[in-house]
């Protein structure tokens, strides 16, 4: 290495000038070449800036395949690497790695190579870096070596800083240039659009770069959006795509995985049309990838009679190329990617065998995240069906409750909540936590549940039903423990009854805004041998006061402490108060939004105390009709026609029963599950309430979607009519499914 350093020196110094270039990318490859030979490194490459995502784009790489293939695409502008450190300081620098786990441990490179790198800048300019990789085995880099990178790097930087003058845009294409190392490695044909033309192996090789990030996006991808977002970068941009939706077939139609580009016109054609159609996409499911064309015509030829219609990609340009990819694991097509392109271009064969490569990989990773998706579905729906279906009405408590799943694991979690009716004026609150994310944690829930119910209606007091809870626990011979909070509350005279096993206190909002916590003896979880007796406390709520009980998933990803969390979530809805308690569950939950605020599942469970003995107290009525049920929709309109007349609200019946009609007749359709339906009449309002087990909100639509509408979500005309009936409806999700709700005032005489 050092007898060959003073040869080096000779060959650049002075004037002597060895990069050169008419445009980009023989300029960037000359400076590669030079590079490479010029200091004995395996592979070299060039990054240009792109300050609108304020990094470094990798825009040139030559060398020996497995090196080049280590240059990350992109690096942030604060990344610890060589070239970063060159770019920023207009240095040559060497790979400083730094060590996560301390700097009394030795660091083992990820790859066996030593990088060098100088900027690519002249005095007014800075484009971005020039690295070069050398094998560790071979030396570090001597200083008159870095005044060597030097040199090209800045004779780089006045041959673009020319071409940049010239017009020239000097920017990383979507994909980079790799240029092989040996100069006859490949004597074919430059593929359009791939590599530094007419250098053999440039364009083969280049296609490997997106191929390779492909396996590496998808190894880590654990959701449909995550594969999405891999096929955008790795396919729909090194292709120049328009737009790619995903579509895969269950039930004899095609379902919308996810779409990108200019997409939503095929996303909602595709969504929900049938296998059996005669659409590309649905044909492309036999296994056989199509080349379309606008105008009917397929690159092998004129499209004979018997070929797919192409009405699914309506309308269509005259130019325009479709490609519809089917993604195989296992010989079964599980998915089909459909590409648009805005003018015709030919695929060569090159271009086909890597979309066949991507397919594969695709394909794989379809399979692995759908699976992943059913067994997570399959998990949220045993929890949710271990939560009540319902929570009971009574005259002067108004509840409202939401479930949130982690959103890190795929397997159930152990929180639940429950309010049950003992009386007309009596009403037990209870919210708890089984420890772990299993079956087992599930199945103890839905016993400690089952067992706090039994003695709920048998009318123990909240210590009492939490003692004989344990002991139910220690008999099931379990290890998981429970913590759980238990509040009787007579609605008569405001007092209330509290009972903690280990569990965070309930907090109360008094109608003046004050905050406070409704103390309790801490007592042990259980589970845990118990050596005092379980105690209670008494308080007492005014009218209009509001409880909040939850579990610590809702808070436990914050610093503070989870009292202190909690009293902010209740409390920051003070400036704009509602009049209705699912807009707060609602704006309490939306803190928790992030996977990293959402590592253990949460629940949440709000009660606002009306009062009695006021002149006017709220009434209510509830309407259950089961899935399938043919007359249901009738039954729901009779129940809200005798409700009002009984409480003399009888002008308002018409509205109100069409209102009822359309949106159980929406849920019934869509949701396919039970249907409860409850009235709540106010001192000046009517509140009209349908809970369904499906996510998805309802949205009014008379023809067709908006561009920012998901395809999956539910739609109807009959929603139109809600919206111009109610003089507001919403719709909350709940962990359960959703309800929708409207509100109408009472005229008043």
């Amino acid at each position: 290495m050092g007898s060959s350093t003073p040869g080096r020196e000779q060959r650049h110094g002075g004037a002597s000038r060895v990069v050169h270039g008419s445009n980009l990318a023989e300029a960037l490859h000359s400076a590669v070449r030079e590079a490479r030979r010029g200091l004995d490194a395996v592979s070299a490459a060039v990054y240009l800036v792109d300050e609108d995502e304020g990094a470094l784009r990798l825009a040139l790489a030559g060398g020996s395949a497995p090196s080049f293939f280590t240059f990350p695409g992109r690096m942030v502008l604060d990344m610890p690497s060589a070239t970063v450190r060159a770019w920023a300081t207009g240095k040559a620098a060497v790979l400083i790695d730094p060590d996560p786990a301390g700097p009394d441990q030795k660091h083992v490179l990820p790859y066996p190579y030593i990088a060098l790198s100088a900027p690519v800048a002249t005095d007014e300019r800075r484009f971005g870096a020039l690295t070069v990789l050398r094998v560790e085995t071979a030396g570090g880099f001597a200083p008159a070596e870095m005044l060597v990178l030097e040199d090209i790097g800045r004779q780089l930087a006045e041959v673009l800083a020319r071409l940049a003058d010239d017009g020239v845009g000097v920017a990383a294409g979507p994909t980079p240039m790799l240029v092989p190392a040996e100069e006859e490695v490949d004597t074919s044909v430059c593929t359009p659009g791939w590599g530094v033309r007419d250098v053999p192996g440039s364009s083969g090789t280049s296609m490997m770069f997106p191929l390779r990030r492909l396996a590496e996006l998808l190894n880590r991808a654990t959701s449909m959006d995550d594969v999405v977002a891999a096929a955008r970068y790795c396919v729909m941009s090194p292709l120049r795509a328009d737009a790619l939706v995903l579509v895969s077939a269950r039930e004899g139609r095609l379902w919308v995985l996810g779409h990108s580009g200019d997409s939503t016109g095929l996303a909602r054609r595709l969504h929900g049309a049938g296998v059996d159609g005669q659409t590309p996409a649905a044909a492309a499911f036999h296994g056989r990838p199509l080349y379309l064309t606008g105008d009917r015509k397929s690159l092998l030829g004129e499209t004979s009679a018997d070929e797919p219609r192409t009405e699914a990609y309506l309308p269509l340009r005259g130019d325009g190329q479709f490609v519809d990819l089917p993604f195989a694991d296992r010989s079964r097509v599980v998915a089909v990617c459909g590409l648009a392109f805005s003018g015709l271009r030919e695929f060569p064969s090159e271009e086909r065998v890597l979309l066949g490569m991507m397919a594969g990989l695709l394909g794989a990773v379809v399979e692995r995240v759908e699976l992943s998706a059913e067994q997570r579905e399959a998990a949220q729906l045993l929890q949710r069906f271990l939560l009540p279906a319902q929570l009971p009405d009574l005259p002067r408590l108004v509840t409202a409750a939401r479930y949130r799943p982690a959103d890190v694991t795929s397997k159930v979690g152990g929180d639940w909540f429950d309010v049950f009716k003992i009386a007309d004026d009596r009403a037990v609150l209870v919210i708890g936590d089984v420890e772990g994310h299993a079956v087992e944690s599930a199945a103890v829930m839905g016993q400690v549940r089952t067992a706090m119910a039994s003695y709920a209606i048998e009318g123990h007091r909240p210590a009492a039903m939490i003692d004989r809870t344990g002991r139910v626990l220690a008999a099931l011979g379990t290890a998981l423990t429970v913590t759980c909070c238990v509040v009787a509350l007579d609605t008569l005279d405001g007092t209330a009854e509290v009972a903690l096993a280990g569990h965070p206190a309930p907090l109360v909002r008094r109608c003046d805004g004050h905050l406070e916590a409704l103390d309790a003896p801490a007592n042990v979880p259980l589970g845990v041998p118990m050596v005092q007796p379980y105690e209670a406390r008494e308080h007492t709520l005014e009218s209009g006061s509001i409880l909040m009980l939850y579990t610590n998933g809702l808070v436990s990803s914050r610093s503070e402490s989870p009292e202190a969390c909690a009293r902010d979530l209740l409390g920051s809805t003070d400036t704009t108060p509602s009049p209705h308690l699912e807009d707060l569950a609602d704006r309490i939950v939306s803190e928790v939004v992030t996977p990293q605020q959402r590592r253990d599942d949460a629940a949440l469970l709000l009660a606002r105390y009306e009062g009695a003995g006021h002149q006017y107290e709220p009434r209510a009525a509830g309407l259950h009709i089961q899935r399938r049920d043919l007359r249901g929709v009738r039954t729901a309109r009779a129940f809200v026609h005798e409700q009002l007349g009984s409480w003399g609200l009888e002008d308002m019946a018409d509205v109100v029963e069409l209102a009822a009609s359309e949106i159980v007749t929406n849920a019934l359709i869509h949701a396919g599950s039970d249907v409860d339906l409850r009235l709540r009449a106010f001192e000046d309002r009517l509140r009209l309430e349908v809970r369904d087990s499906d996510t998805n909100p309802p949205i009014p639509s008379s023809l067709s979607l908006t561009q920012e509408e998901a395809p999956e979500a539910e739609h109807g005309r009959g929603m139109l009519i809600v919206e111009a009936l109610a003089d507001e409806w919403t719709s909350h999700p709940n962990g359960r499914g959703k309800t929708v709700a409207l509100n109408m005032v009472i005229p008043q005489d």
